[in-house]
């Protein structure tokens, strides 16, 4: 992926906070289990598909903290958020990664 805006502020000047995802839906009841597996499959492959290991085990460990912890996680490994939800993220050379997990 390109880098579409490789910075973490916004139009103002003002970093980008990240803020909790909207809720998500699978079409189909999943048990606690099922869901589990399906998140530890999705980080298990995530570097597979572009980025640095480092990374993706920054926005796993931000995706699974508080809010406040999630921000000093970001901000210190570097990830540049283009969206606040941290579907969208990059690296510091502009490599993209998506935090959909």
């Amino acid at each position: 992926m390109g880098c579409a805006g490789s910075s973490q502020t916004k139009g103002d000047g003002a970093l980008k906070k990240v803020r909790k995802p909207k809720p998500w839906k699978h079409p189909q009841p999943l048990t606690k289990s099922q869901l589990l597996q399906m998140r530890e499959e999705f980080w298990d492959t995530a570097p597979h598909y572009g980025g640095r290991k480092e990374i993706w085990d920054a926005l796993r460990a931000a995706a699974e903290a508080d809010l406040s912890l999630a921000q000093a996680i970001v901000d210190s490994a570097g990830v540049i958020v283009q969206s606040a939800d941290l579907t969208i993220c990059y690296d510091e050379r502009g490599v993209g990664e998506c935090a959909c997990g």
